[in-house]
């Protein structure tokens, strides 16, 4: 729907098309109106500048849509959207402070005939198929052309629904566009059900009396099966779908159960000196952990003052912050915060700087490249059931 009355955003940090200025006042500009009456009005949601600046240019050769404000967070995100109320809504859904499907739930009920184009570097089936529910028009990946970005906008504002060509195999074969359930093994099925229960590996490794390394080889193939990412994927989809626990003839009880609470580990501190890193962390860690809050330092400066202002829990720390000491900075938390739990990670796994870092304190030391979306995974599960 094209809207008829003038609602240029001038001078707003929020919402604009050059750089931030101080006033937050806002002016009706004839020009911008008459530019913008005729035009489907777009609302950019990144928590990116030069990722929301890349998609602006790429999308401003359509001659149909103008970019009217950007947002960078959950909170500017849905400030903008009362003050601009958009026709479109180009989002990636991975921004701090917003909970992907719940956000996008509401959104959709507050603005029903706004269209919403999801655009995310991610493919999961399971991800992209909770979206759709939630109400999104379309899904589009980051790595397409440019070209298929503009031919998405088209599409949806045609009333049809986009979904990027790589997503389509994915989502044509995943088990849960078909209908139906997947089988595990009686032994699946027994880890199934005490992960439900909210046991953590350890114990239901200790209950059936195979190793930790055993369970968490078994929960990998489980999640593989039922396309899930985390306990938190599978506690709500066994909510969903309570008879996979008694295929093959038994029948498993489920009592009522509570997810993992999310507030065992609220606030998770990322300390690297390298911001592209920090960033590829910060964006694995909130898609496997929606409602984490994760913040960033690029200095132990920047985690100290940090830390006096929020009561981490996680800290992941690089051993080499520039020209500091993580190791240094590992003892000087734990004297201020014992509980914390604190991951080293470094791209140089040097042993002296292992046999130094879990002497000051540190949980684990993990080499950078090692550090992979079932390692981290594996870290918070471990963290949320052990604080």
């Amino acid at each position: 729907m094209i809207r008829n009355s003038p609602n240029a955003i001038r001078e707003n940090p929020l919402y604009t098309d050059g750089a931030p200025h101080t006033s937050r006042c806002f002016e009706l500009d004839a020009r911008c109106y008459n530019e913008t009456m005729n035009k489907h009005r777009v609302l950019l949601a990144d928590d990116h500048a030069v990722v929301r600046s890349g998609i602006r240019t790429a999308i401003e050769k359509t001659e149909s849509v103008i970019v009217v404000g950007e947002a960078e967070d959950g909170p500017t995100l849905m400030a903008a959207l009362e003050a601009l109320s958009p026709d479109i809504l180009l989002i990636d859904v991975t921004m701090p402070e917003f909970e992907p499907i719940s956000a996008i739930r509401h959104i959709r009920l507050t603005y029903p005939e706004m269209k919403i184009l999801v655009i995310s570097a991610y493919d999961d089936d399971v991800y992209v198929q909770g979206l759709l529910g939630a109400g999104v028009n379309g899904y589009h990946l980051k790595d397409q052309p440019l070209h298929d970005l503009s031919l998405a906008i088209e599409r949806i504002i045609a009333g049809e629904r986009w979904i990027s060509s790589p997503l389509i195999d994915k989502l044509v074969s995943s088990p849960h566009s078909k209908g139906g359930l997947p089988s595990l093994t009686p032994r699946q099925r027994d880890i199934l059900g005490l992960l439900y229960k909210g046991w953590h590996n350890q114990k239901i490794a200790l209950e059936l009396g195979l190793s930790t390394k055993t369970i968490e080889n078994h929960l990998t193939r489980i999640y593989r099966t039922l396309n899930v990412q985390s306990r938190l994927e599978t506690v709500k989809y066994l909510n969903q779908h309570p008879q996979i626990l008694a295929q093959g003839g038994t029948t498993v009880k489920m009592s009522p159960q509570r997810e993992l609470p999310a507030s065992n580990v609220s606030d998770v501190l990322l300390v690297d000196d390298n911001p592209r890193f920090r960033y590829q962390l910060h964006r694995t860690i909130t898609y496997l952990f929606p409602h984490l809050k994760v913040q960033e330092a690029g200095s132990v400066q920047e985690a100290v003052s940090a830390a006096e202002s929020t009561a981490f829990e996680l800290f992941f720390v690089d051993v080499i912050l520039g020209e500091e000491n993580g190791i240094a900075f590992v003892k000087q938390l734990k004297r201020q915060v014992p509980r914390a739990r604190v991951i080293l990670i470094s791209a140089y796994p040097d042993k002296e700087f292992h046999r130094q870092g879990l002497a000051a304190g540190a949980t684990a030391f993990i080499d950078k490249k090692n550090l992979d979306k079932e390692t981290i995974r594996q870290i918070l599960e471990d963290s949320i059931h052990s604080v």
